[in-house]
């Protein structure tokens, strides 16, 4: 009777200790959804990093891609990819869905074909995926296409896709439709919304939604090769501007754009001739203060704007909308012409301050000229004036009477004496 009463109290106190797993290991793993609604870019790879580090197979039990992208720039497409497949090494699937009316475009195929499986929504596309190397080369263009190429074939074998359709969508730039890559079989399978794609695929777990950190939007905003451009360039014309008007804010800002830009272009591992050009352009800006007349501030900004453009690094291209990467957009050309107008007005601006350092001596023995001085004793010929309660002795020039309190306009020096005349009405 003992014993049996000991093995009951033994199996009560294993029971309560194993209620908690075991109501744990019924509820369903965590479904985490990661929102790719911009380009491609170390931003968005960032947030791919960070959100796919830390995960476990037994909180997790997938991944979903909610997928409309324009594409964007090929490395940030392979840190992407390879934050993937880490992830589905641990046993974590990866899935993508594109979302209705969405892109799947050029990076962004190449994201959604390194995962387990793809779903779209009606009226999204997938591809088209010819890379684009920007002021590259014909041999840098063909070596690029070639290693995409032998990329998008690999992973579309490795998940059991159609090679050779995927292999066209490079080859030829071609995008499908959502039937259309159904039918190639490009992709898994056609839902109306994410919500149907989850409930057919049997991912009924908690659903957490990762979305760009500031952090991230932070880094995709400097990874902007023609913004970081911008940046150089507007804060040089600021340290420029503050160079005539010594006024310490514009420094600071000025060095903090340009410092900003420089961050970026780093962060981009941006084309050197395009820095080069950015950098020399702010230099022949900086001469301005040395000329004066305007084209060394002009031509500086002309060839910083060209290297702005061509500042960009490689990046996977699907035409018009790759705008958010590719700087040679509508906006982009807008914001140039836009950035040369107001680089007339400055140049203009600073020619008439120029003007005005010319006419006027700071220094020597003229640094007197043109002030005004205030009559301290009545005379004719000699007598004392006061500039700034300092007392001259001084000679009216066209030995006109001066009266005690009068004001005075200093015209030349000789020595300790001054000569001036009096002041009329509107003007000496």
């Amino acid at each position: 009777m003992l014993s049996s009463r000991m093995l009951f109290l033994f199996g009560l106190i294993m029971v309560i200790f194993l209620l908690p797993s075991i109501s744990h290991s019924q509820q369903p793993a965590n479904v985490v959804i990661i929102n790719l609604n911009e380009a491609i870019d170390p931003g968005s790879a960032s947030m791919f990093q960070s959100a796919l580090s830390s995960l476990s197979r037994a909180s997790v039990s997938a991944v979903v891609i909610e997928m409309n992208t324009p594409g964007g720039y090929l490395a940030s497409m392979q840190d992407i990819v390879d934050a993937i497949n880490s992830t589905e090494a641990l046993g974590i699937p990866v899935y993508t869905y594109i979302t209705p009316d969405g892109f799947g475009a050029s990076a962004g195929s190449y994201v959604a074909m390194s995962t387990d499986k793809i779903f779209m929504g009606p009226g999204s596309f997938i591809g088209p995926s010819t890379p684009e190397v920007v002021g590259g080369t014909a041999l840098e263009q063909q070596h690029v296409t070639a290693a995409c190429e032998a990329l998008m074939v690999s992973m579309a074998q490795s998940h059991g896709r159609n090679a050779s359709a995927a292999y066209i969508m490079v080859s030829q730039n071609i995008a499908y439709s959502a039937q259309e890559a159904y039918a190639n079989g490009v992709v898994n399978g056609m839902y109306s919304n994410l919500s149907a794609m989850l409930s057919a695929q049997g991912l009924s777990g908690q659903q957490v939604y990762v979305n760009p950190s500031p952090y991230d939007n932070f880094l995709s905003f400097l990874s902007n090769s023609y913004v970081d451009g911008l940046l150089i360039l507007i804060g040089s014309l600021a340290v420029l501007l503050d160079l005539y008007h010594a006024s310490v804010v514009l420094s600071v800002v000025g060095l903090i754009m340009i410092g900003l830009g420089l961050v970026g272009v780093g962060i981009l591992g941006g084309n050197f001739l395009g820095l080069i050009l950015v950098v020399l352009g702010s230099v022949i800006m900086l001469f301005e203060i040395k000329t004066g007349h305007g084209i060394a501030l002009l031509s500086g900004l002309a060839m910083g704007l060209i290297g702005a453009f061509l500042l960009s690094p490689a990046y996977i291209s699907s035409g018009p909308l790759t705008s958010g990467v590719s700087p040679f957009s509508t906006a982009n050309i807008i914001t140039a012409a836009v950035i040369v107008a107001i680089g007339i007005l400055v140049a203009f601006y600073l020619m008439q301050i120029y003007k005005g350092f010319r006419l006027k001596k700071f220094t020597g023995a003229e640094a007197l000229i043109d002030t005004i001085a205030i009559a301290k004793s009545t005379f004719d010929h000699e007598g004392w004036v006061s500039i700034e309660g300092q007392e001259w002795k001084a000679i009216s020039r066209n030995s006109e009477t001066i009266e005690a309190g009068e004001k005075v306009l200093v015209v030349g020096r000789e020595g300790l004496k001054l000569t001036v005349i009096k002041m009329k009405q509107g003007g000496p």
